[in-house]
């Protein structure tokens, strides 16, 4: 059965087996499944890549939530759907996915559809950020008290010193600017070009040689594993179609006895920062991150909330630290911890 674990298909009873297979077996539940074996997706989004009407989508989803196959969770007015990633139907249904023939032409088509989906909210979130570069800093300080939430970062990432500090998503290199003074060498990575340019003219002006930015997809980053001593995510996760293989990605990146600060708005309703300022995702709760975190190989070391006062309106921040266990023995890194220049 390839990467799924046969053990959690044991104690799969008849009746749940047969429910499963039902729930899987028809052709387009068959596409729906395979495409979110590879992203979380909603509603909207497959209606686009498969071309068929919301309300045969949203029988065929009932179906297979039913039937266990995929897991579905509100956010505001959008409902995102993964397949399941626990008990014996999620596996069953992982083991369905890996059986199907990726060379198939209509699953090579729904995945080009789904690239293509991706490809323009990205854009458009590019955009976004393109647009408000050099005002970016400024735009952070109308979301939340931005100096407030700098001190309780301070806190929670400690003074070091680290060998290497990685910021992912550094947009306009502020993370650098605060914490590169305690690493011997700070890496930003940013999959925008016009934050970099941005960024790198902050961190020549403040004399911060040794903080250098990159352009580099955050899912892929090119380090090897265990190159870094911190890794940084400050107010990435809401723009992402999948904040948890960012997550993954960054404890890939660190060391053992490492640490990764998450920091990112707890879970909200202001709808209209979907489209004014293309945001993926409204907030995100202690213990949907504290999970990620677990799954990633790291244990949640401090966890804490900063909320506004009433009558401010702006949003909570929340912030976690995560800490991968020391090995036994710290294998010796290379000289160049890039994998590529």
């Amino acid at each position: 059965m390839s990467s799924v674990d046969a053990r959690k298909l044991q104690g799969l009873s008849r009746a749940r087996a047969l429910a499963a297979l039902r729930g899987a077996g028809e052709a387009t539940r068959l596409r729906i499944l395979a495409l979110l074996a590879g992203a979380e997706l909603n509603v909207k989004d497959l209606t686009q890549i498969l071309g068929q009407s919301q309300p045969r989508i949203s029988r065929h989803l009932k179906l297979m939530a039913e039937a266990g196959l995929v897991t579905r969770f509100r956010e505001g007015s959008w409902v995102f759907i993964r397949i399941a990633d626990q008990g014996a139907e999620g596996a069953l249904a992982r083991a369905v996915v890996e059986s199907l023939d990726a060379s198939d032409l209509t699953l090579a088509r729904d995945r080009a559809r789904a690239e293509a989906v991706q490809k323009t909210r990205g854009e458009a979130a590019q955009a976004y950020f393109k647009v408000h570069a050099g005002e970016w800093d400024k735009i952070r300080a109308l979301h939340v008290a931005e100096k407030d939430v700098e001190v309780a970062m301070d806190e929670a990432l400690g003074q070091g010193p680290f060998d290497l500090l990685v910021d992912l998503g550094t947009g306009t290199g502020r993370i650098l600017e605060l914490f590169g003074g305690r690493a011997a060498r700070s890496l930003g990575f940013d999959i925008n070009h016009a934050m970099l340019s941005y960024a790198r003219m902050k961190l020549e002006r403040a004399g911060l040689a040794h903080a250098q930015v990159r352009h580099a997809d955050l899912y892929n980053v090119p380090l090897q594993d265990g190159a870094a001593d911190a890794v940084v995510l400050h107010q990435v996760l809401h723009f992402l179609d999948d904040p948890a293989a960012a997550v993954a990605e960054a404890a890939r990146l660190l060391a053992p006895g490492g640490k990764l600060l998450l920091v990112d708005f707890a879970p909200h309703e202001l709808e209209f920062l979907r489209e004014q300022s293309a945001h993926r995702r409204l907030g995100f709760a202690r213990g949907q991150i504290e999970r990620q975190l677990a799954r990633a190989g790291l244990k949640l070391e401090r966890f804490r909330e900063l909320a506004p006062a009433p009558a401010d309106g702006k949003l909570t921040v929340s912030l976690w630290l995560g800490v991968k266990p020391a090995a036994a023995a710290r294998r010796k890194r290379p000289a160049n911890v890039e994998a590529a220049a």
